[in-house]
């Protein structure tokens, strides 16, 4: 995370420097009023070093008046699925208020990060969810790199929790059992359309929708060129109908090892390449699709398999599909 620590004289500066110390794990810069201290980031105006700030770094500690930050960031606030954390803390660095960006801007964390290093310090936070114990979905998504696909949707849900309603959850067992505080949530199938919360790669609900990261099992012919693999895999997706964004990680046969096409294919999607041995594949005991593999390999499959193997959950979401009589593709979550 990159930070920039915003101090505006010198009691401020000297408050942003222990901080620094304090955060040394970080990648810190701090901005201060020219002429204090040529060490720092100087600025002119504090308008101008918010402005930086907010484009430039992933995180704003600001040792100012509440009131002031404020008004001064005001103008820049976009969206919370964008907006940089912003903590607002005092001159003794023991009193400590995320103010933007809580959940999935991260300033809830950084803010507990900082109490936990300092004796005395509190967290002053304000997130209701986090306040009331109740599950706070646009954390959970954070938290796992899942994908919220209407977040506009998290508010109504979230107020509902907070009232005491039961929350439908339309997901798998082993996602649901995962999640925290779940008190107030009800497992629902996933074609539920009465479901609040979706949390499963397709599928529509009119209600908040989660796309967890999906797993990619792939099998291909010797030699199979990237260039079929690609068109295989867009067809899969459209088919599907998921996002190329959602894959974590593609999973294959050890004897596919050296294969150009799937590496290159792992390489496409920005993800790693994990190949399995036949014991590893033999150990599936899911029922799988049947497959030449048991033939040529003597194992239970390819792409099924690896895709099970290589995912989080161990649930097998997308049934092999073979595609130009060279390739199959598989998906789990």
């Amino acid at each position: 995370m990159k930070i920039a620590i915003i101090t505006i004289n010198k009691p401020s500066l000297a408050s942003a420097k222990r901080l620094k110390d304090i955060l040394n794990d970080y990648e810190i810069d701090i901005f201060s009023k020219e002429g204090l201290d040529s060490g720092v980031r100087e600025f002119k105006k504090l308008d101008d070093a918010l402005k930086e700030a907010w484009e430039g770094y992933d995180a704003i500690i600001a040792i100012l008046a509440l009131g002031a930050v404020v008004r001064k960031l005001a103008p820049f606030l976009r969206d919370k699925a964008t907006d940089p954390a912003v903590v607002v803390v005092n001159l003794a660095l023991d009193r400590v208020i995320p103010l933007i960006g809580g959940h999935l801007g991260g300033a809830n964390e950084l803010a507990e990060i900082i109490v936990s290093r300092i004796d005395g310090a509190i967290n002053f936070l304000t997130t209701a969810t986090d306040q009331k114990g109740v599950v706070s979905f646009d954390s959970v998504a954070k938290d796992r790199g899942w994908r919220i696909v209407n977040l506009k949707a998290l508010a109504n849900v979230s107020n509902r929790l907070l009232n005491g309603d039961i929350i439908k959850v339309a997901t798998i067992r082993e996602i649901f059992d995962t999640l925290p505080s779940k008190d107030r949530l009800e497992l629902v199938e996933i074609d539920n359309k009465e479901a609040d919360v979706l949390i499963y790669p397709n599928s529509e609900i009119d209600g908040l929708i989660i796309r967890p990261k999906l797993y990619i099992g792939i099998g291909c012919n010797r030699d199979t060129p990237f260039s079929e693999i690609k068109r295989a895999f867009e067809l899969f997706c459209s088919e599907n109908s998921i996002s190329p964004q959602d894959i974590k990680a593609v999973g294959s046969f050890e004897a596919k090892r050296d294969e150009r096409g799937i590496i290159e294919f792992g390489e496409y999607l920005g993800v790693g390449v994990l190949f399995f041995d036949d014991i590893s594949i033999n150990s599936i005991s899911q029922r799988l699709s049947p497959s030449k593999a048991q033939e040529f390999f003597a194992i239970k499959g390819v792409a099924e398999p690896s895709a099970i193997l290589v995912s989080d959950f161990k649930e097998l979401i997308f049934k092999k599909r073979a595609y130009f009589g060279s390739i199959t593709i598989a998906g789990a979550i």
